[in-house]
């Protein structure tokens, strides 16, 4: 059983972006979520498709389970969505020995740039470099899922 821990921050500033390692678009969307469980498809590039089943546990803390599958299959499972696609550039940044993933949002999530950590463990110790913003890991509102069914862009709407 696979288990990640992960924490999630708003990012402030462009001092980021010279520490980048790599880069890679991502569009993914939701197949469902309910309270607990969420089966997300998504597409890397042009090239790869995975399966995802995510499963709550409490605060950081979900089980994941992670499947390839052909890209094919994966833009099928896309029109079977719930919600809307989720468009981002994922940057990668290493600090400290750890790898931070930051996601600045396109399309209807435009303006949105996240970053996130995975840990070994809830009280692993990390270095916050000054570009970290609010941390939003309790905030629903910024998972993935939540975007796929109220946008950022609604959020200033009043939606």
């Amino acid at each position: 059983m696979a288990l990640e821990i992960e924490r999630k921050f708003r990012v402030s500033g462009d001092g980021w972006k010279p520490l980048v390692s790599r880069t890679r678009r991502l569009r993914q969307a939701y197949l469902t979520k309910t309270g607990r469980l969420s089966i997300r498809v998504r597409i890397d590039g042009d090239a790869a498709g995975t399966l995802t089943i995510k499963a709550a546990r409490s605060g950081m803390e979900r089980h994941e389970y992670e499947y390839a599958i052909p890209l094919t299959d994966a833009e099928e499972l896309m029109l079977q969505r719930d919600g809307s696609v989720i468009s981002k550039v994922r940057h990668i940044v290493p600090i400290g020995g750890l790898e931070w993933e930051i996601d600045v949002f396109d399309g209807e999530n435009a303006g949105l740039v996240i970053a996130e950590i995975e840990l070994d463990r809830p009280d692993r110790t990390f270095e916050r470099p000054d570009w970290l913003g609010e941390e939003v890991t309790g905030d629903r509102r910024y998972y993935n899922a939540d975007l796929a069914k109220r946008p950022y862009a609604s959020w200033t709407r009043g939606r």
